[in-house]
């Protein structure tokens, strides 16, 4: 087997962990009273199984240059990431989970089309073209069904 296809087999994977996140987030903001504590709890608990990987793999810990070398911009990732599991904890109860879930695909679907377009953070350019305008368009479409 192609490491192609176990790559997008594992994207798979991933992606349909992405429902029970917001379910299990969602249930967690029910139990501790505010959605930006149940996204905090969440990233504790990530940060801590992290730790605890990289602490087994043995990685080099970046020295303080390195963290300091480091552009602000490239910080925004964990700023995103709080901001997508405490908006989720807030939009699933209103949304239903094939709803948000088909919008926040969608929404990252444009982004990702802006991205690749113009080459930014690091993607390579794929210019914007008829093909990937059709996917886009039909991926929109599936959202409107979902919705309505």
């Amino acid at each position: 087997m192609s490491t192609k296809y176990l790559y997008a087999g594992i994207a798979l994977l991933v992606g349909s962990a992405l429902p029970f996140q917001i379910g299990i987030n969602t249930q967690l903001r029910d139990w501790l009273g505010h959605a930006v504590l149940a996204a905090l709890a969440s990233f504790g608990v990530g940060t801590l199984i992290l730790l605890l990987y990289a602490t087994t793999l043995r990685l080099p810990w970046p020295t303080l240059g390195a963290l300091l070398a480091v552009p602000a911009w490239a910080w925004m990732g964990g700023v995103l990431g709080a901001l997508y599991v405490a908006a989720s904890v807030i939009l699933a109860p209103r949304l239903g989970a094939a709803t948000l879930v088909a919008l926040v695909v969608a929404g990252q679907l444009l982004a990702s089309l802006l991205l690749d377009h113009f080459g930014l953070v690091g993607f390579a350019a794929h210019p914007f073209n008829v093909w990937r305008g059709l996917g886009a368009a039909l991926l929109l479409g599936a959202v409107l069904v979902l919705k309505f």
